[in-house]
């Protein structure tokens, strides 16, 4: 049913509303999220926490703080597969990782790790390639909810059939059931898949740059946020890469502006993975 203009303006005042208390009363800024997006999920929550009114949740935003875990897994967009995209994982298999055995030890930031499922099939990569005894992968996502549940490696047996044809169109050799366990419907990721990753709570809208790494993983995330928050998020892979390092986005992500343009070479620029460029490149550019 279209909605009256003024149900409209009226809704869209309650999510300003939202928006402004989330930030003063969590320090969470929503502000530079896809209005569009952004209003679709405070909408579900709010159906599910506020009896369908975005003000009823606001009021419990400010005086019930235990309900804010549910409203940031709620706000953050936990959805994802292992190996999902497949030439995209062959291409950090075949392409990526030769270059990064160059280094004595090899940190990787996977911002927006969700519920961890490609976090274990990239440690699955570095296993397969003799890397991962010096690597580090450090996980990170808004939400402690899905943070918990990717510590876990605990999912649906369902999934396993489409994530094993992802594992074998990524140039898999062995067979991805020797990576898990399967009992009641579910399947256990092996625990030592998780030995080098650290998990940990980051806010990309916010917080500042969260290691010195040389490859970082930020797939299906900056499609739900502005263009300046992009940029921003941009600026912050870009500082947080040494020179050379590689940086991969989701399909329908790229690092348009000119300052991003600057600051990247594409490894792939059909499936999103970028170079930084080199002291020496940037100095000729």
């Amino acid at each position: 049913m279209d909605r009256a203009p003024d149900d409209i303006e009226l809704e869209g005042i309650e999510l300003d509303l939202f928006v402004e208390a989330m930030r003063r009363r969590h320090g969470y800024d929503f502000g530079q999220y896809a209005p569009a997006s952004l209003l679709r999920r405070v909408r579900l929550l709010a159906e599910r926490h506020g009896d369908g009114v975005i003000s009823v949740l606001t009021r419990r935003l400010l005086h019930e703080p235990e309900l804010l875990p549910q409203l940031l897994e709620g706000l953050s967009v936990p959805a994802s597969d292992m190996f999902r995209d497949p030439p995209v994982f062959r291409t950090l298999r075949e392409q990526v990782l030769p270059l990064l055995a160059s280094y004595p030890h090899i940190t990787i930031w996977q911002a927006g790790c969700a519920h961890g499922e490609e976090v274990y099939s990239l440690a699955i990569l570095l296993e397969e390639a003799g890397l991962y005894e010096r690597s580090q992968i450090f996980a990170t996502d808004l939400s402690a909810r899905a943070l918990e549940r990717a510590r876990e490696g605990i999912y649906p047996l369902r999934s396993a059939q489409q994530w094993s044809r992802n594992y074998l169109a990524a140039g898999g050799s062995h067979s991805l059931a020797d990576y898990y366990s399967a009992r009641y419907g579910l399947l256990k990721l092996d625990r030592q898949l998780r030995r080098n990753v650290t998990f940990a709570q980051h806010n990309l809208a916010v917080d500042q740059v969260f290691c010195e790494a040389q490859l970082v993983l930020c797939r299906n995330v900056l499609i739900y946020f502005t263009n300046p928050l992009q940029q921003h998020c941009l600026t912050l892979f870009r500082d947080s890469l040494v020179r050379g390092g590689f940086l991969c986005l989701g399909l329908r992500e790229r690092p348009d502006s000119a300052e991003a343009a600057a600051d990247f070479v594409p490894v792939n620029a059909d499936l999103r993975v970028y170079r930084r460029r080199s002291a020496a490149a940037m100095k000729r550019s």
